[in-house]
């Protein structure tokens, strides 16, 4: 009897310590819960895209600006960049789509406006070019790039 007593003591006393062991005093929560970005995840490539555009390499451009909108769809002026990149390469099918959907981000603005203005003006079609000139001109009157785009389909 006494031998049972212990040794049903003992298997208690080893379950007890089992299960101490498995037991975990730290909150899973808290330590495997990924913070969020603290920052624009896209804002090195939106830069890098418009150092290389200012240096005239459109296609790097074209690059960072594509991966900033993947990475941030929302971000017009990222799309505006991209615009302009493919306005610039000669790639005015995928220049129009850059519009699109930066016209559903941010809305029909002046510079937007301008910008396609401006696309149209490099495919030569100079009817479509002038009528979005003037609307931007109409929005920002005595702006110097609407007016040098208008000086340049005037002069063509």
């Amino acid at each position: 009897m006494q031998t049972r007593t212990f040794l049903a003591c003992a298997l208690l006393g080893a379950a007890f310590m089992v299960s101490g062991c498995t037991t975990n005093p730290v909150d899973a929560l808290s330590t495997t819960s990924i913070a969020p970005p603290s920052k624009d995840i896209s804002a090195d490539d939106l830069r890098q895209g418009k150092a290389q555009f200012r240096d005239g390499n459109y296609g790097l451009a074209e690059k960072h600006f594509r991966q900033a909108v993947e990475l941030r769809s929302d971000n017009a002026e990222a799309w505006m960049g991209l615009a302009a990149c493919y306005d610039e390469l000669g790639r005015f099918d995928f220049a129009d789509r850059a519009y699109d959907q930066l016209l559903k981000v941010a809305g029909r603005r002046p510079r937007i406006v301008n910008n396609m203005g401006y696309s149209q003006l490099l495919r030569g079609n100079k009817k479509k070019a002038r009528v979005l000139l003037m609307e931007a001109e109409r929005a920002l009157p005595g702006d110097k790039l609407v007016e040098a785009n208008i000086a340049l389909l005037n002069k063509g």
